[in-house]
């Protein structure tokens, strides 16, 4: 499985370029599964509906399944947040993972950057980070660039470049 980040401040894009890298990576014959990193106590569930009534009552994982789709919610109750490395383990087999956020863990990343989110670039600190997605080349920044309005050209990119950490 090959495996890349998309780390950015908030606000800078993320999201938005995934949603057109996805179909394109898809497009080409490519399975892809994408984990996300939530910042806040996010829920899924609904209150009300019978799995949280169950997550309520106190238990540790509820599976929700139909014939189109199925959701584990695991509830920490006070375990640490899980590594991203636990994460990728819980994920079927496929030829791509995005990873969105998990801006400060060691895995390849691009970064994507605006400038007018007004926060500094992240490559200069990270040598996990291959490339930087911008509108345009960020001054003094020497990792590679790529256009954030070609999305076609980032996914070549993705998969042909070696996905290792800058010296």
């Amino acid at each position: 499985m090959r495996l890349i980040g998309l780390a950015g401040w908030s606000g800078s894009g993320k999201t938005t370029l995934l949603a057109k890298l996805i179909p394109i990576m898809t497009g080409r014959g490519l399975t892809v599964s994408t984990i996300k990193h939530a910042h806040h106590a996010f829920d899924i569930d609904k209150p009300g509906k019978d799995s949280w009534i169950h997550r309520q009552a106190g238990a540790t994982e509820v599976l929700v399944a139909s014939d189109c789709r199925f959701a584990l919610m695991h509830e920490l109750r006070g375990e640490p947040e899980p590594a991203l490395s636990d994460l990728i383990d819980k994920l079927s087999p496929v030829d791509l993972i995005f990873v969105e956020g998990f801006k400060r863990d060691p895995h390849p990343k691009i970064e994507i950057f605006r400038p007018e989110v007004g926060k500094p670039t992240l490559c200069q600190d990270d040598p996990w980070i291959v490339a930087v997605a911008s509108p345009s080349r960020p001054e003094g920044v020497a990792t590679p660039w790529l256009a954030l309005d070609a999305p076609e050209l980032i996914a070549d990119f993705i998969l042909a470049a070696p996905l290792t950490p800058r010296d």
